[in-house]
């Protein structure tokens, strides 16, 4: 059997996700959001955390408790782990399952060049408009087109606007691109960025990323950015971070795992 954690138990947990570097973790650990379970509430030896579609796993792998919890998932999941013993869990137990590289980076302020930064906001092309996003912005249904993990982490478009950070670029008054807090941990955020489409290769994300990235410097935060692709991390090293290391990550298909 397994079971939420509330915040005495997630203070426990700190140990044992160490390996894992992300701040989507902290976001769980530190109370802001997601959700915790463990094997046992006053001694864990194997845990989950889930924030969003994101799921995190660790401890010991092979316990009932651990195939419980890699049940225990979205209906589609990205899960992230720190152990072999863990991929091969994940291996066994579903078969709608897809292995793909993601991309951290060193998380530290002095990377950043403001004077940068603020050159690149100067480069947003006519006809464009780069707008911080606002509850008119967060309620636009082309904003949520965009991608809808803007703000699905929050409790509510009101949760992201009294706690989150976003800056959205309009053309013809249309969300075209925005760039905008995934998840909050009490240093800073993890950044969610997309564009339309039609809008790409203009240089827009890098817009959107710098205002971000300068409001959350500004404010004292960390703006972590964790790369889905290539592409994403070649945006982040144009914007000043530095690569750590690439990583495993798997997608699972809940629809087509087996059951137990």
């Amino acid at each position: 059997m397994i079971y939420k954690a509330n915040a005495d138990v997630r203070n426990k947990l700190e140990t044992m996700f160490a390996p894992i570097d992300s701040t989507i973790i902290l976001s769980c650990l530190q109370g802001h959001m997601g959700t915790a379970y463990v094997d046992n509430l006053e001694n864990p030896t194997v845990a989950q955390i889930t924030v969003g579609i994101f799921v995190f796993f660790a401890g010991d792998a092979n316990t009932k408790e651990a195939e419980e919890m890699l049940y225990n998932i979205p209906e589609f999941t990205l899960a992230i782990v720190d152990s072999e013993e863990w991929k091969n869990r994940i291996e066994s137990i579903h078969s709608g399952w897809e292995k793909f590289q993601r991309y951290r980076f060193e998380k530290n302020s002095n990377h950043f060049n403001r004077m940068h930064l603020q050159n690149v906001l100067s480069s947003l092309p006519t006809r464009y408009e780069l707008m911080k996003v606002d509850t008119h912005i967060a309620n636009e249904p082309a904003f949520h087109e965009l991608s809808e993990d803007f703000v699905s982490v929050f409790d509510s478009i009101q949760d992201f606007i009294n706690r989150g950070i976003g800056y959205a670029i309009l053309y013809e008054s249309k969300v075209v691109c925005a760039a905008t807090s995934y998840s909050i941990y009490d240093e800073g955020i993890e950044i969610e960025i997309a564009t339309h489409p039609q809008h790409r290769r203009k240089g827009l994300a890098k817009v959107a990323a710098s205002a971000l990235i300068l409001d959350c410097l500004e404010r004292g935060f960390y703006p972590s950015w964790d790369g889905a692709n290539l592409e994403s991390a070649e945006l982040a090293k144009k914007l000043g971070y530095i690569l750590k290391e690439s990583y495993d990550t798997y997608f699972i298909d809940g629809r087509k795992s087996c059951t137990i």
